[in-house]
């Protein structure tokens, strides 16, 4: 029965049902309104779920696709010489392939755990949940959208959003945070916007056979299409005013980098989240690792690597290098930090540069092992901030110096935090080690120097996660504190759901590289018929 119902956008926009409905509750019944908008998150998970079971992984194309007409708007006809129709159109087209659903999933799944995580909250949890709900509805379309004006407009339905999670629920320097959020990211959609307007004025230019219906789009299939295989585009004729150069391109190459590097985050761009991940509430900062960074991942790969590949190529080493800075460097300032939510920060930081690392690889088993890690590291990040607002809640502290000895009168927490620290800096079993392990395997084939520096980062991360670890769970503790309740079920549960999953992609791997296999295969194919084409 689902199979006839446009499931993706039932799945983008299902939260909206819970937002509708906390409208009509009074802002009063705090248990009421956290009733709803933890349930209205496991609707969006149990469409996913079920979506996941009927993607079909022998295609590596797009699936499940709905097109409607959006935007059409005339242009002026009489500025090309026989024109019969001149518009800008722009549809609603979604789809997803073996690059959207794990993130799909992985946001239905972290936006539900993180919605539990949300008994922390203490005031006003109706516009609480209303803005969570309208964050998760733009991530899913962040991941499923498949025209670049629609693109870009979930991307900056997450902002405002977040701004006021932040800015309203955070600590101390909240407003401060929330700002430089604001500031970054806003930098970033406007380099974004810039490359997609130049996008749709170029190979979004196309006309009819006829010669007399012209139009521009921001479809990403039919501008993929006038970029690589399509002679006669308009785009790829050099005496055309609509001519994509090669300068361009490497423009466009740049201001994408940055745009989405922000998002990652890439050294130098990354203090602002820094301030994120130490004053957001706990729930918050489960999304904002968990699932954005993870937009700027999934546009590298969607904009920069499919649609520039050629500059992506003739900059790989560069994109290495800036990966490897991200993980020598996160790992570094991890291990010096006396804040527990800063390890955390600048190990994100250090992950993600890995993400980098194996897009550089330009081969499948580099492709696989960033995809891997940015579904892993979603999973572990949103653990370990879960369980920093757990120990947050009884301690009032994160620093590692009035941490200690948790184990034992919290050992439920301590027991959690200890395999979560262990997937992160990659023991075989967790998750953390696959993805870590096909990216650098994918880098060692095309880039073994920098291959071997980057097990410096791996190494780095495995003393700086036990140090802070080990020192929380069995370090000295003050004899003169209290007895600390240990998780409530409201903890407890997502806790036990992030470590299954963490185990489950530990264990059996395949059950995501099935999903990916296809689609990476036609990444790596197209990527490489472009480039050979070029050096032709």
């Amino acid at each position: 029965m689902l199979a006839d119902l446009p499931i993706l956008s039932m799945i983008t926009f299902s939260p909206l049902l819970g937002v509708l409905i906390l409208l009509f509750i009074p802002k009063e019944n705090g248990r009421i309104l956290r009733t709803i908008g933890i349930a209205a998150t496991f609707i969006p998970l149990i469409l996913v779920t079920w979506l996941f079971t009927r993607f079909n992984q022998s295609t590596g194309g797009f699936q499940f696709a709905e097109q409607l007409r959006w935007i059409r708007i005339p242009l002026n006809k009489e500025s090309i010489q026989g024109a019969t129709s001149f518009m800008l159109r722009f549809d609603y087209h979604l789809a997803i392939d073996g690059l959207s659903l794990p993130l799909v999933f992985l946001t239905a799944l972290v936006t539900a755990m993180a919605a539990m995580a949300s008994v922390y909250i203490k005031k006003r949890w109706k516009l609480f949940y209303i803005l969570f709900l309208l964050l998760e509805t733009g991530m899913f379309g962040v991941f499923m959208a498949r025209d670049l004006v629609l693109f870009f407009l979930f991307f900056e339905a997450t902002l405002i959003p977040v701004f006021f999670l932040i800015g309203i629920w955070g600590y101390m320097k909240r407003e401060q945070a929330a700002v430089r959020f604001l500031i970054y990211n806003g930098i970033g959609s406007a380099l974004m916007l810039i490359s997609f307007l130049i996008l749709i004025a170029t190979a979004g230019f196309t006309g009819d056979e006829t010669g007399t219906i012209f139009q521009y789009s921001g479809d990403i299939q039919g501008i993929m299409h006038n970029l690589f295989d399509n002679p006669q585009a308009y785009s790829s004729m050099a005496n055309s005013p609509f001519f994509l150069s090669e300068g361009m391109k490497t423009g466009l190459f740049f201001m994408l980098l940055v745009a989405f590097g922000i998002k990652l985050p890439l050294f130098p761009f990354h203090t602002w989240m820094l301030k994120v991940h130490r004053e957001a509430p706990p729930s918050v900062v489960m999304i904002h690792s968990g699932i954005l960074l993870k937009m700027g991942a999934y546009g590298l790969i969607r904009f920069v690597f499919l649609m520039l590949p050629e500059q992506a190529k003739h900059w790989s080493s560069l994109i290495a290098i800036l990966g490897l800075i991200n993980l020598v460097y996160g790992a570094i300032l991890a291990f010096k930090q006396k804040d527990f939510k800063l390890v955390l920060a600048y190990s994100s930081i250090s992950q993600m540069g890995i993400v980098l690392l194996g897009l550089a690889a330009f081969n499948e088993t580099g492709i696989t092992g960033a995809i891997f890690q940015s579904v892993s590291h979603g999973l572990i990040s949103a653990l370990l901030f879960l369980l920093v607002g757990s120990i947050y809640e009884r301690t009032e502290t994160t620093e590692l110096d009035r941490l200690g000895g948790l184990a034992s009168s919290i050992p439920f927490i301590s027991g959690i935090l200890l395999v979560a620290g262990f997937a992160s800096l990659g023991l075989p079993g967790l998750s953390g080690f696959v993805g870590e392990l096909l990216a650098f395997l994918g880098l060692f084939e095309s880039m073994k120097i920098l291959a071997v520096i980057g097990t410096l980062g791996i190494l780095l991360a495995a003393v700086y996660m036990l140090r802070a670890v080990l020192k929380i769970t069995f370090g000295p503790a003050d004899a003169n504190r209290p007895v600390y309740r240990d998780a409530r079920l409201a903890e407890a549960a997502p806790m036990i759901v992030l470590v299954a999953f963490i185990l489950l992609l530990g264990l059996y791997p395949g059950i995501l590289s099935h999903t990916l296999d296809k689609t990476v295969e036609g990444f790596s194919q197209h990527i490489q018929t472009i480039v050979t084409k070029a050096g032709e």
